[in-house]
């Protein structure tokens, strides 16, 4: 049985009727750009993660760089940032004029190390970036105070609808921070018919930034305060969203019993290394990214046995070309490195049966001699 990392189109067919009936109100109305969709989903956004406001954008990219412009960080100024992330992190802070500042990661979350950050601010230090990476939240108020009152960004990317217990009361992705944003990209657990991104905040004045630089540095048409962008979430996206939303905390359960599921299965394999989830977190499992010696041996396995796998990320940030100029070298960020090299990604999305739970298993298994 043939087992592909994502299958968008089993997650659709439990759906299609409110999905398309969202999507057709939306055709009727022919309004497209912004509107009661996306204001909707925007409240609703804002109540699932315990916020004042939600802005609505056309990206998770837009969406990183949009709160980057709405903190000041521009020209001359560095964001400390994780190198273990989707490449959209470090190049939003390269977009706004801005250098972004690698530092490590905790080998154990694959987030970035909050003892690495205080030794990397600088006078020139504008903000810090926070990753939740493959849907568990960075230690978010760890991560505040290595940042020494700099504003912190949370990329929530991966995470929404995640929490966190901190100081006794439960803490939503994308609350504790100055910003936090998210990505609606159809992979996404919360994931669009398109592209898609929103940005949240507790901050009145961050809200107000936010709501112009999306519609080109303007809140009254044909009047701009600001040189803003065209980074509009659109009303059709808003829709899917909108019929998705009472869903997730119900998909984001059953890949938390998948991902149980296969730590228990993987137990009595020594040679790999399920996912740690910090005692403090609740994970919506984004993806169940193991760790394996000779990762390309055991996906070419995979591959060979029709089951789907991935590797998120095999070159971090501070070594990628286009970062060159950065002069970062080799070894200046081990643990990221280290991940690159053994990260390997397998299927949890919601709908996998337990059939194709236990091919998974198996084809893993059989690789290991097990």
């Amino acid at each position: 049985m043939a087992v592909p990392l994502l299958d968008l189109k089993a997650q659709h067919a439990t759906i299609r009727d409110e999905v398309v009936a969202a999507l057709m109100e939306v055709v009727d109305q022919q309004a497209f750009i912004l509107g009661d969709p996306v204001a909707q989903l925007e409240c609703s956004v804002a109540g699932l993660s315990q916020v004042k406001y939600a802005v609505g954008c056309a990206n998770g990219t837009d969406a990183i760089l949009l709160a980057l412009r709405a903190l000041g960080v521009g020209h001359g100024d560095e964001v400390v940032t994780t190198p273990f992330t989707f490449f959209a992190t470090g190049g939003a802070i390269h977009n706004v004029g801005a250098r972004p500042v690698f530092v490590d990661i905790d080998p154990r979350s694959f987030n970035i190390a909050p003892d690495a950050i205080t030794p990397a601010i600088t006078p020139r230090t504008r903000a810090v970036i926070a990753v939740d990476l493959f849907g568990q939240m960075a230690p978010i108020e760890q991560v505040s105070e290595a940042a020494q009152g700099r504003p912190v960004i949370e990329d929530a990317a991966q995470s929404i609808g995640a929490s966190r217990r901190i100081g006794g009361r439960t803490v939503m992705a994308g609350e504790a921070a100055a910003i936090g944003t998210y990505s609606f990209f159809p992979s996404k657990n919360l994931g669009g018919y398109g592209d898609g991104g929103m940005m949240v905040t507790q901050v009145e004045a961050l809200f107000e930034a936010l709501m112009k630089l999306r519609t080109h540095g303007s809140r009254r048409t044909y009047y701009h305060e600001i040189v803003g962008y065209n980074s509009r979430l659109d009303a059709l996206q808003a829709a899917v969203l909108r019929a998705k939303l009472p869903h997730l905390s119900a998909w984001s359960e059953a890949r938390r019993r998948n991902a149980a599921y296969y730590d228990a299965a993987f137990a009595d394999v020594p040679e790999l290394v399920t996912p740690w989830i910090d005692p403090a977190n609740t994970s919506i499992y984004n993806q169940y990214t193991v760790r394996v010696p000779r990762r390309e041996a055991v996906q070419a396995h995979l591959k060979e046995r029709g089951i789907g796998s991935n590797v998120y990320y095999p070159l971090p940030l501070h070594l990628q070309p286009c970062f060159a100029y950065l002069g970062y070298r080799e070894g200046q960020c081990p643990e990221a490195e280290k991940a690159s090299r053994e990260v390997l990604s397998l299927p949890v999305y919601p709908e996998l049966t337990t059939t194709q739970l236990d091919e998974v298993i198996a084809a893993v298994r059989a690789y290991f001699g097990r």
